[in-house]
């Protein structure tokens, strides 16, 4: 798997045939970064004035725009201006919207839109705690937003008025840093998921697969020879370019860079054209269990079936019975089998 795909042209116009763009979508759903050298989201003169650190609030490391509450949030502007800028955020949602339709079409009944992102501030020298820190190698997962297994995918515009690079680092694929983290990842706190849930703390109640990819996004984060050590490809992208990831499942790091516009799609893992190749069904794979119950009205969870697999891909397997009934979140759920 290259960690980078270059598409030197637009899957919206009539030189990109069907099987472009099949070979670019089988690339991002291996975990690919698709990058657009040439294609970006086109400002308007009067939005020029919005690419100023001035526009954000201070407190928030970045301005949002919530398409279900239609708010603006993070940025110092009111009035006409703060209408101005949602309307940019607006128009740029639709943008991406209408490029992964175009790169896509599988997908286009089933792309639900999340947030929308405006980032005006420099990455680099931003104070952050550890956990916090995007500049450390991470798969993504959020404390607040359990996505039950959907998929995390988005498309990013570097909209830098001084020709000024975004430079990421992008690390290992998925598995192996799945096979690195899993053993460290400790069981659920019972009942947690019920009181976060309760007290608002949470938009849904965490499943397995969630509190697995929060785990294993806060053990990237936190492991500093991990950090220092680990494979990465650095890459930077151009400005006045594009670039897709799933970032659930692609490792990456936000080093460099200002003046970057970002939107998040949310995808069901059977609308993807290979399933197999999500986040959801790599863990799956690799526990021997299902952890989400898939939306069936009575709860159940679809079955794991493991079985076939070679010898690397073997389950990794639970803790014995006695060590569950004696419950320590501190004691890891899962261990390499062998």
């Amino acid at each position: 798997m290259d960690p980078i795909v270059i598409i030197p042209s637009s899957p919206c116009g009539p030189e990109c045939e069907d099987a472009e763009r099949r070979r670019a979508v089988n690339a991002l759903e291996c975990g690919s970064v698709l990058y657009f050298p040439d294609l970006c989201f086109p400002l308007k003169e009067s939005e020029g004035s919005f690419l100023t650190p001035a526009a954000a609030d201070g407190r928030s490391k970045n301005i949002s725009y919530d398409p279900g509450a239609d708010r603006v949030a993070g940025s110092s502007f009111e009035g006409s201006e703060l209408s101005a800028l949602r309307g940019m955020m607006v128009r740029f949602a639709d943008w991406a919207r209408d490029l992964l339709c175009a790169l896509a079409p599988e997908y286009t009944a089933h792309l639900e839109q999340a947030r929308t992102s405006f980032r005006p501030a420099e990455i680099s020298g931003r104070p952050s705690s550890p956990k916090k820190d995007d500049t450390r190698l991470h798969v993504d997962a959020f404390p607040s937003r359990p996505n039950h297994g959907r998929r995390i995918l988005r498309v990013f515009c570097n909209i830098n008025p001084h020709s000024e690079t975004r430079r990421w680092n992008v690390g290992q694929p998925f598995e192996a840093v799945s096979r690195r983290f899993l053993p460290r990842v400790s069981r659920p706190v019972p009942g947690l998921s019920e009181i976060l849930y309760r007290l608002a703390i949470t938009k849904a109640r965490r499943t397995p697969y969630d509190h697995i990819m929060l785990q294993l996004h806060d053990l990237q984060k936190l492991d500093d020879d991990y950090q220092r050590h680990s494979p990465r490809t650095a890459v930077e992208f151009a400005a006045r370019s594009t670039w897709i990831a799933y970032t659930d499942v692609v490792c990456h790091a936000a080093l460099r860079g200002q003046h970057a516009l970002e939107q998040t799609f949310h995808l069901d893992v059977e609308a993807m054209v290979e399933p197999e190749r999500s986040p959801l069904r790599i863990l799956e794979r690799l526990i021997g269990r299902p952890l989400v119950a898939d939306g069936r009205p009575d709860g159940s969870a679809r079955r794991c079936n493991p079985v076939g697999l070679r010898p690397s891909e073997r389950p990794m397997r639970l803790e014995s019975p006695d060590d569950r009934a004696q419950h320590n979140p501190r004691t890891p759920l899962w261990a390499p089998d062998g």
